[in-house]
Order: C-alpha cells, then structure tokens, then sequence
C-alpha cells in the first residue's frame, strides 16, 4: 500500500475509532438524540429477528463497536474496501440523529448542525471513494469483462481451429478416395 493511501486510510478513520469508542463507553448521552431514529428502525429489527435487542442503548454500543472494528480495519487496510462501506452505513443514522439542523429554531444550533451534517457528507463521500479505490489493481468489474472477453476469444479461436480441421480432414478423404486401392 501505498504511503499516501495509508495516511489517508488512517486519517479518515480516526474519528470513527475515538467516537466510536467514546460512544461505546458512555452511550447514555446519546440516547435522547438517537430515539427518534431507533424508535423507526426498531420494527425492522424485530421482524428480521425477534432475539435482536433494539433498546436504543444497545444500538448505539452496537453502532459504536462497528464504527471502532470497521475503523481499525480501514486504518490498517486489511478489507479496507467492505470497512469503508460499512462505516458509511454507519455513518447515516449518526447523521440523521445527531444533526437534524431542519428541526432547530435556533439559528446558532441550526448553523452548527447544518456544519456537523455537511461535514458528515464529505467523511460519507471520502468512505465511498476509499470503496471504490482498488489500489491500481483492476477491479472486479474490469477482471470480470476482460475474462468474458478472453473467454469469448477463446471460444472463437476452438471454432476456428475446428473449422480449419474439419476441412484439412475433408480434403485428406476425398484425397484418400481418389488414391488407387
């Protein structure tokens, strides 16, 4: 891996290892926040498993316990591209509960969660763009169409090869029957 890719990997994921950490140790102090989002998933929760706990506390650990192992995956570029993805799912109902600047009357706290939800934005876009990043290497999409291609070049060249013989093996019997016996 490259040094840059590195730092950057490194970078992007710190704040998701520190608060995810802290969020982890001390959910309490989200919890007020995180209600409304919990509250709508929670049936989601239940009809996909009924043994999943869906109290908002444990969401939140369970959030921040994904952010802090996704980050230090991505921080150390082992399955970089599936952590980045998981961080930015992660990523969404932290933004939704912890900066909801259109429910604010107040112009200094709609500014300052208006701040916080765009700067998520741009950490969701560097995610996207750190899962996209195949480091130089071609990717799946590229190495599944260039081997559809050489597969299909393959095929062609069995049908001309075959053809080829096909007629050389005509030729040697109407040789063969000319031929006195």
């Amino acid at each position: 891996m490259k040094p840059v890719r590195s730092l950057a990997r490194a970078m992007l994921s710190g704040i998701f290892v520190v608060s995810g950490a802290r969020n982890f140790v001390n959910p309490e102090r989200l919890v007020t926040a995180a209600k409304p989002v919990t509250d709508r998933v929670t049936p989601l929760l239940e009809r996909a498993n009924p043994r999943i706990p869906t109290d908002t506390t444990t969401l939140i650990q369970v959030n921040s316990a994904v952010q802090v192992g996704a980050g230090l995956m991505l921080a150390t570029g082992k399955f970089a591209r599936p952590a980045a993805l998981v961080l930015a799912g992660t990523l969404v109902p932290v933004t939704i509960a912890g900066h909801p600047f259109w429910n604010n009357d107040d112009p200094g706290t709609r500014n300052n969660n208006q701040i916080h939800f765009l700067k998520n934005l741009g950490l969701f876009g560097g995610l996207l763009l750190a899962a996209a990043d195949t480091e130089g290497k071609p990717g799946l999409r590229w190495r599944t169409g260039h081997r559809i291609g050489h597969s299909r070049r393959s095929v062609q060249r069995a049908v001309r090869t075959a053809r080829r013989e096909a007629r050389i093996a005509v030729r040697s019997a109407s040789t063969a029957r000319r031929l006195p016996g």
